[in-house]
C-alpha cells in the first residue's frame, strides 16, 4: 500500500498536500549544483515531522493510532478539517499526537483568523497563538517524530529552502536590460512591448529615499492598509513583517494609500511625492477621471514574500518602483500561440491561472525548466529602480528583502489598441471599475477618448481593426471576389449567392 492511506494492517502514512493550499511538485527540479546547498539549508520541522518518503523504512507510524481518521488520505484529512471551527481543532488536538500535527497545521488557523477578522488581537509569530491568544511562555510543542506528511512538512521545507540559488546567475540572455532612461518617443518605438529597468527616475522622487517601512511605522501606526484579505493597522502589520515564518506571507497591496497618506502623486503637483516615469506619456485611462479603474498601489512584505504568476489587468502596462529592497522578476511573453509558463495552466478563456501558490514550491519544482524556455525573461530591480511590464506579460515577483514598492498600470498610446479589444471582448474579465461602470467601460472609454484625443481614438480603433482582420488572410483569399473572377476566369469559393462572399468576416 502506498503511503498516505492506512488500514488496521499497515502504519505507512504520507500523500500530496491539500489542493486548496498549493499543488505538490514532483521531486525538487533544482538543479545539480544547488541542491546539496538547499538540502542542508533545511532546520528540523518542530514537530519532527519528517516527509512522506520516510514512511517506506519506518517500524512505527504516529497516523495509524488516529482511529477512523487513520484510514483518510492525508490531503483529504486536511481538507476535512478545514471544516472545523477553532474550539473543535483544538479538541480534536488533543486526541493523538499525529491529530495534535494535523490540527496545529498554521494554514488552518490562517483562514479561521481571517475569516473571523478581530479588530483588537496582538501578533504572536503564528496565526495558531494569534488566533487563541497564546502568551509565548505558554506555546507548547509536542514531538511527532514518527509521523510521515508531505501535507505537513512541504510547506515547512518551502518556507525554509533557500531561494538565492534560484535567483542568482541569471543566463545573459535571460537578462531584463537595464538602461539609465527613455525618451518617450524611445520607449514609443522600442520598448512598449519589452520589459525593461530604469535605474534614474526614481532617485528623483521626493518619496525616495524617505519612505521606508520604519518612516511608515513612525508617521501612520494606526493607520489601516489592505494586506491581502485583512485590514491591518501598519503597527501591527510591521510586527507580522518582523515575526513570521509563513510559507506564503501575508503581502501589504493598498491602493486607497494615496488618500491614506495625504501625499499627491503627480509631477505638476504643488508639492509632489512621486510622478510616473517621462517616457511613459499620458495614460490615456486619466480621460475617465473619477471613473478610471484601480491603477496604483503600495506594496510592502517581508523577504520571501512576492507574487506568483500572473497578469496585470485590463490588457494595460504597470511600472514597479522599488524604494527599499530589491526584487527578482521572472517575466514570460504571452500571446494565443504561445503556451503559459511551464507550471502554469490557463483556462480556455485565459480568465483563471492555475499554478503553485507559494512561489518557493515554483522554484523548486518548475525554475530550471523556465529558465530554459525561449522567451524567459529575468532581472532583479534594485531601490532606486523602476520596472516596465509589458502589457500581457506573465510575471513573478519574490522580495529578496523585507521591501516597499510603489506600482502604477497605466494605457500608453501604442497599446490602446490592446486595451480596447479587452474592454470590448472581455467584458467579463474587466476589472477595477466601480460596479456601475464595469460593464460599459468600453463605451464610457471610447466617449471619453473622442471627447479628450479623437485623433488617438480612430488610430487605435483601426489598428484594432486590422488585428481582428490578422489570421484571416488565406481565408479571405479563398473567399474574396477579385479581378479575375469577375472576369469569369478562376475559381471562387463561397455560400450561395455571388454576393455572398462579401460577408464573411
Amino acid at each position: 500500500m502506498a503511503p498516505g492511506i492506512l488500514d488496521a494492517s499497515h502504519h505507512a502514512c504520507a500523500e500530496s498536500r491539500p489542493a486548496k493550499k498549493i499543488k505538490l511538485s514532483s521531486a525538487a527540479n533544482v538543479q545539480p549544483d544547488d541542491a546539496d546547498d538547499v538540502a542542508t539549508a533545511i532546520p528540523p520541522h518542530p514537530l519532527h515531522v519528517k516527509p512522506a518518503g520516510n514512511a517506506y523504512t519506518a517500524s512505527e507510524n504516529l497516523k495509524s493510532r488516529c482511529g477512523s481518521f487513520a484510514t483518510l488520505p492525508d490531503e483529504l484529512l486536511s481538507l476535512v478539517l478545514e471544516s472545523f471551527n477553532a474550539d473543535q481543532l483544538v479538541r480534536l488536538g488533543s486526541t493523538c499526537r499525529a491529530l495534535y500535527a494535523f490540527t496545529r497545521f498554521d494554514e488552518l488557523w490562517r483562514a479561521l483568523f481571517v475569516g473571523s477578522r478581530p479588530e483588537d488581537f496582538v501578533w504572536r509569530g503564528t496565526w495558531r497563538t494569534t488566533f487563541l491568544r497564546i502568551p509565548q511562555e505558554h506555546v507548547t510543542s509536542i514531538s511527532c517524530k514518527d509521523l510521515f506528511s508531505d501535507v505537513l512538512y512541504r510547506p515547512f521545507q518551502c518556507a525554509h529552502t533557500s531561494l538565492e540559488p534560484f535567483t542568482s546567475n541569471i543566463p545573459k540572455q535571460n537578462a531584463i536590460q537595464r538602461l539609465p532612461d527613455l525618451t518617450r518617443d524611445e520607449y514609443a518605438e522600442k520598448w512598449t512591448d519589452k520589459p525593461f529597468i530604469l535605474t534614474s527616475p526614481v532617485k528623483e522622487w521626493p518619496v525616495y529615499g524617505k519612505w521606508t517601512p520604519q518612516y511608515l511605522l513612525e508617521k501612520y501606526p494606526d493607520v489601516k492598509f489592505r494586506a491581502e484579505a485583512v485590514d491591518w493597522p501598519m503597527a501591527k502589520y510591521m510586527d507580522y513583517m518582523s515575526n513570521s515564518s509563513d510559507e506564503s506571507s501575508l503581502y501589504l497591496f493598498d491602493r486607497g494609500f494615496v488618500e491614506k497618506t495625504g501625499i499627491t502623486p503627480g509631477r505638476d503637483a504643488v508639492e509632489p511625492a512621486y510622478w510616473s516615469p517621462d517616457c511613459f506619456g499620458e495614460d490615456l485611462f486619466s480621460v475617465l477621471r473619477e471613473h478610471r479603474p484601480d491603477c496604483r498601489w503600495m506594496i510592502m512584505g517581508p523577504k520571501r514574500s512576492g507574487s506568483t504568476f500572473h497578469k496585470d489587468p485590463n490588457a494595460t502596462n504597470a511600472w514597479n518602483a522599488v524604494l527599499t529592497g530589491s526584487k527578482y522578476w521572472l517575466m514570460f511573453p504571452s500571446s494565443p500561440t504561445l503556451p503559459p509558463p511551464p507550471g502554469v495552466i490557463l483556462s480556455d478563456d485565459q480568465s483563471e491561472i492555475t499554478s503553485p501558490l507559494s512561489i518557493a514550491e515554483y522554484f523548486l519544482t518548475f525554475h530550471s525548466l523556465a529558465r530554459e524556455t525561449p522567451g524567459c525573461r529575468e532581472g532583479i530591480c534594485y531601490a532606486g529602480e523602476i520596472l516596465h511590464v509589458p502589457s500581457g506579460w506573465f510575471h513573478l515577483v519574490l522580495n529578496l528583502e523585507d521591501g516597499l514598492a510603489l506600482t502604477q498600470n497605466f494605457v500608453p498610446i501604442k497599446k490602446l489598441a490592446d486595451v480596447l479589444g479587452f474592454l470590448r471582448d472581455q467584458r467579463d474579465q474587466v476589472s477595477g471599475f466601480k460596479d456601475e461602470v464595469c460593464d460599459r467601460a468600453y463605451e464610457l472609454f471610447v466617449e471619453r477618448l473622442r471627447e479628450n484625443h479623437p485623433e488617438i481614438l480612430e488610430e487605435g480603433l483601426a489598428e484594432l481593426e486590422r488585428k481582428g482582420k490578422k489570421g484571416r488572410g488565406k481565408w479571405e483569399e479563398l473567399t474574396k471576389i477579385g479581378d479575375e473572377e469577375e472576369e469569369g476566369a478562376g475559381f471562387s469559393f463561397g455560400f450561395g449567392g455571388d454576393d455572398d462572399d462579401a460577408d464573411i468576416p
